[in-house]
């Protein structure tokens, strides 16, 4: 079965606090198959990561999946996936991942999701791509982020325009129907 589109999921690799992280993170991974799009992501199996990846597969959905070999042990490497890449470093995964991707979704998640969010972020700022980058805000998750960024803008250090190079989400249907929309402008 060949995939629409592939969609690149950066999130957590623990589950949080909130049992709404870890529904929302299936809600994506059932959301992605059903939509035919591959899941791109870190490859581990633990935490949000790993109820993505489950997901997808449990629905039928294909998975690509990278992750630096320092990594490998420590979150415990999905190896049933449909794809897997070993990197030599975090550099070279969040690159893979990206390049192997026609959308990014950011899913709850700490500093490593606000890096790779940042990478993104950054890439379309200096136009280096035009991927439509969604911030899934389960619960206000990334109030404090998306004020951050108010912040600033609002102290001159970015250009408003930065608030446009993504888009805010509340729920994994919102995300999918944002997806659906920029996917399908993105394919024609």
């Amino acid at each position: 079965m060949t995939f629409q589109a592939s969609v690149c999921v950066f999130c957590g690799a623990r589950p949080g606090q909130d049992p709404e992280f870890m529904q929302a993170a299936n809600n994506m991974g059932s959301a992605l198959a059903k939509n035919n799009w591959r899941l791109v992501y870190g490859a581990g199996d633990v935490g949000i990561m790993g109820a993505v990846a489950n997901a997808t597969q449990t629905a039928g959905g294909q998975t690509f999946g990278v992750i630096p070999q320092h990594l490998v042990d420590w979150e415990v490497a999905k190896r049933d996936l449909d794809h897997l890449i070993v990197t030599d470093d975090m550099h070279t995964r969040k690159k893979l991942m990206f390049t192997n991707s026609d959308a990014v979704v950011v899913l709850p998640g700490g500093a490593g999701s606000l890096d790779e969010f940042f990478e993104v972020l950054t890439w379309a700022q200096l136009k280096l791509h035009s991927k439509p980058i969604l911030l899934v805000n389960i619960q206000g998750y990334w109030d404090p982020l998306i004020a951050l960024v108010d912040h600033v803008v609002d102290q001159s250090f970015a250009d408003a325009s930065l608030k446009n190079l993504f888009q805010v989400c509340t729920s994994v249907e919102d995300t999918v129907e944002t997806l659906r929309s920029s996917l399908k402008t993105d394919m024609e």
